[in-house]
């Protein structure tokens, strides 16, 4: 129930605020994707743990908006091509349900200003807006673009965008929408990498290396800038 949960989010922020961290200048790597790809690190090479080796500060968008993805999605298709009534009232009373759950999280994790609170879906949504159709939703659809969006505005714009070899609905809403993220957010640093069992894992790697030495020049002068003003 929704009582046990809020008293379980707000146990589990506090002792995640407890532990001891000590603070260093990182340079801060996102991960978004096709979401086993990106979730897993048999699938991916264990990314998260390269970038780690690599001094990176990691964020990893959540699985809750996927699972709000997935209950809006039906509606939307009904949106804008019709539908059963009853699609609209199942899907409509899973979304309310799984928004108030969201909100129960934001809210734990807001608490504490150290930590990075996630977009809400709703703003995932209008992040998408300027970039891609939420009609686009085959796979990750456009939830993968709009996380790209959301990754360069909390200032994690250094993106590595996992997507399996030939995976179609992942290259249109991630690789085809590099350059139209970049427009929109210049500072976006972003490179797709293919994971697939023929691809060396050593040219998977030079090319995230290749993106994180752009991102240390980036880090160097934005701290050089902080110290001279």
């Amino acid at each position: 129930d929704l009582r046990s949960m809020k008293q379980n989010d707000a146990r589990i922020a506090r002792t995640f605020h407890e532990i001891p961290v000590h603070r260093v200048s990182k340079v801060k790597t996102g991960i978004v994707g096709e979401i086993y790809v990106k979730y897993s690190a048999l699938a991916n090479n264990h990314l998260e743990e390269f970038l780690r080796k690599q001094d990176c500060e990691v964020m990893m968008p959540g699985i809750m908006q996927f699972l709000l993805y997935a209950a809006d999605m039906p509606l939307e298709d009904v949106r804008l091509y019709g539908g059963k009534k009853s699609t609209q009232v199942l899907n409509g009373v899973m979304l309310t349900y799984l928004t108030k759950y969201e909100s129960l999280v934001m809210d734990a994790i807001g608490q504490y200003p150290e930590f990075t609170v996630p977009a809400r879906y709703r703003r995932l949504k209008e992040l998408a807006a300027p970039l891609i159709g939420t009609g686009c939703k085959m796979g990750e659809g456009w939830l993968l673009t709009a996380e790209m969006a959301e990754l360069a505005l909390s200032g994690y714009s250094n993106i590595v965008c996992a997507q399996p070899f030939g995976c179609l609905p992942n290259h249109i809403a991630g690789k085809a929408m590099i350059s139209k993220v970049r427009r929109l957010y210049p500072e976006a640093n972003i490179v797709a990498i293919d994971y697939d069992p023929g691809t060396a894992r050593v040219n998977q790697e030079n090319r995230i290396k290749l993106m994180l030495s752009i991102a240390r020049e980036n880090l160097e002068k934005e701290t050089n800038e902080q110290k001279r003003s």
